[in-house]
């Protein structure tokens, strides 16, 4: 499931990376269906808008749980 790709930037040392599982998944669909080239770049594409969305709902999440304020007790000083 690993892959290692070399950085053209950094001469010799490898890179090592997981696929993420949508890549994954697109992987064996292409694989098994035998897709045109058209149909890859449309995959890839969608890869990328689902990636978006994850990111989209985790940025509203985080949003809302910085909005909400610390609850705390109040206390009378005297």
């Amino acid at each position: 499931m690993k892959e290692q790709a070399q950085n053209p930037q950094a001469a010799g040392e490898r890179v090592v990376y997981d696929k993420c599982v949508c890549h994954e998944v697109l992987d064996h669909v292409r694989d098994f269906l035998g897709v045109s080239p058209e149909v890859k770049q449309h995959l890839a594409n969608s890869r990328v808008e689902l990636l978006k969305a994850v990111r989209e709902v985790i940025d509203g999440r985080i949003e809302r749980l910085s909005k909400q304020g610390q609850q705390g007790t109040k206390i009378a000083v005297e």
